[in-house]
């Protein structure tokens, strides 16, 4: 039966999360509903990363078999006269029977997006996490250091966690400011469940002040989830773009902050 790899964006506000739920909304029952218009037969989709309520994706990965016999175009476009305004396919492919969205990725990487000044924005309302005391990034970035590398981080887990290791291998992570926008970008072979936002939650108690930057270094040591700082909400969370082997010639796409959310460059 042949498979196809198809690039998803979505803005995750009207959604509770992406993994289907009985009675309501997300975004698989979202894609998959789609996908079966099309098909004109259920068509069931695996994501490469599951994303939490609220969260938003800029290039998600899902595959789905399918018999039904339509040119990549006319799934694409097909599929999004069926999908609301906040869900779209940005592109489809026909990839390898092996091929798994979540299986066969190599990395993920994530962008929280905070709108940090003393007013709040409507424009960047539920797409950047909004917060009103000064953070010195630079202060975030060297704390931040302390979490590159492989490691034990079930201090960043949430408790209904269901991975068999909480073991995971950050590639980078970086935390930057431009002008009021501060940025934490972070790449990992796969992550935890609530694992960047409590990531950035740990950061930005540190970019106020409230804790020294050897904090990091400590509740990671501690494998202990009291140890850390609450959980960062969910509205600056995005999935940007997850990394697969060059046989399968996916894209690896991803958004700017700018495009996001709709300001100019500095």
């Amino acid at each position: 039966m042949p498979r196809f790899a198809v690039g998803l964006e979505y803005d995750g506000r009207a959604y509770s999360g992406w993994q289907f739920q009985p009675g309501l909304q997300t975004v698989q029952d979202t894609v998959q509903r789609a996908l079966s218009r099309v098909a004109d037969v259920p068509v069931e989709c695996v994501c490469a990363g599951r994303t939490d309520a609220g969260v938003h994706a800029s290039a998600q990965v899902v595959h789905f078999d399918t018999d039904a016999i339509r040119s990549e175009r006319g799934w694409r476009l097909g599929t999004n006269s069926y999908l609301p305004a906040d869900v779209s396919v940005a592109w489809l492919r026909e990839v390898p029977g092996h091929f798994h969205a979540r299986y066969s990725a190599t990395a993920r990487s994530y962008r929280y997006l905070i709108l940090n000044r003393d007013s709040r924005s409507a424009l960047a309302f539920g797409r950047a996490t909004w917060e009103r005391r000064p953070l010195d990034a630079a202060r975030m970035n060297l704390a931040a250091q302390a979490l590159v590398g492989e490691h034990d981080f079930s201090a960043f887990r949430a408790i209904e966690c269901q991975a068999k290791s909480p073991r995971r291998h950050v590639e980078s992570l970086e935390v930057t400011r431009a002008a009021e926008w501060v940025t934490i970008a972070i790449t990992a072979n796969a992550f935890l469940h609530h694992m960047v936002r409590n990531v950035a939650g740990l950061l930005l108690s540190i970019g106020h002040g409230e804790s020294p930057p050897e904090r990091v270094a400590a509740v990671l040591a501690s494998r202990d989830r009291k140890s850390n700082a609450a959980t960062a909400p969910p509205d600056g969370l995005y999935l940007e773009a997850v990394r697969y082997p060059a046989e399968f010639g996916l894209p690896s796409g991803n958004l700017s902050q700018s495009v996001i959310i709709g300001r100019t460059s500095e």
